[in-house]
């Protein structure tokens, strides 16, 4: 393994542990650390939905073992962003149009960290059906076109709305991602022939990053600081890609 594939792998265990203690896949963390190594934007998005895979699987069995998964939260969203996931992963986008609409995911994924450190520990109220099966079809489908599993939108979603608790939502968010993830990879099948060479390493990262943050994020909730550090990686990533 060269210098790069070793850096490349150590950031993705790095976003792997921090984004499984919140309940996340990492994929927009994957695509900034790809951005940062200079990865082609034709493999970014295929790599990035098959590490959401791996990291995202973890991040659902630890929180549901932990007893904070509810089927209630999670199936109405669901249900509208499988299909939706799928036929995101179908659409081919120009390069440039690509970078650009991931930078400003990065950019908004950041904002959504910066949020959540004042949000409230608590469920109001149960979402209303037809919100969720909006809502679960709009970021489905921002899943599949960008490479990123959605629940960087949901989280704050539901927290803001008052529809979950922190760790119900981080629950409910890994499964989210893992399904659409899966639905995306689906859609665009074809380019799995374009996976970076050293994805076998960066596999490997991510899977040890997310049972190390999952472990510690269904117990213990990472700390403001560790958010506001992602916050900023996000923003310089996403910066970088929509002014090149």
């Amino acid at each position: 393994m060269t210098s790069p594939d070793l850096v490349g792998a150590g950031l993705i265990l790095l976003a792997a542990t921090l984004y499984s203690a919140v309940g996340h896949g990492g994929a927009s963390g994957y695509l900034a650390v790809m951005v940062l190594i200079g990865t082609a934007p034709t493999e970014m998005r295929p790599a990035a939905l098959v590490l959401n895979v791996f990291v995202a699987s973890i991040a659902t069995m630890q929180f549901a073992r932990a007893g904070h998964f509810r089927w209630a939260l999670f199936l109405p969203f669901a249900v509208t962003s499988i299909p939706a996931a799928y036929l995101g992963g179908r659409i081919e986008l120009p390069g440039t149009t690509y970078r650009v609409l991931v930078g400003v995911v990065l950019v908004l994924s950041a904002g959504r960290f910066l949020l959540s450190l004042r949000a409230e520990d608590t469920a109001r109220r149960s979402p209303p059906l037809p919100i969720a099966l909006a809502a679960g079809a709009a970021l489905g489908f921002l899943a599949g076109l960008t490479g990123v599993g959605g629940g960087i939108f949901l989280s704050p979603l539901l927290i803001l709305t008052g529809w979950a608790t922190i760790r119900a939502t981080a629950a409910t968010s890994a499964a989210f991602i893992l399904v659409n993830s899966v639905a995306g990879l689906a859609g665009q099948a074809s380019q799995l022939s374009d996976l970076p060479e050293p994805i076998g390493w960066w596999i490997v990262a991510a899977v040890a990053g997310g049972m190390i943050g999952a472990r510690l994020g269904s117990g213990i909730l990472s700390s403001p600081a560790l958010r506001r550090s992602l916050a900023l990686v996000l923003v310089l990533a996403g910066t970088k890609l929509i002014l090149e």
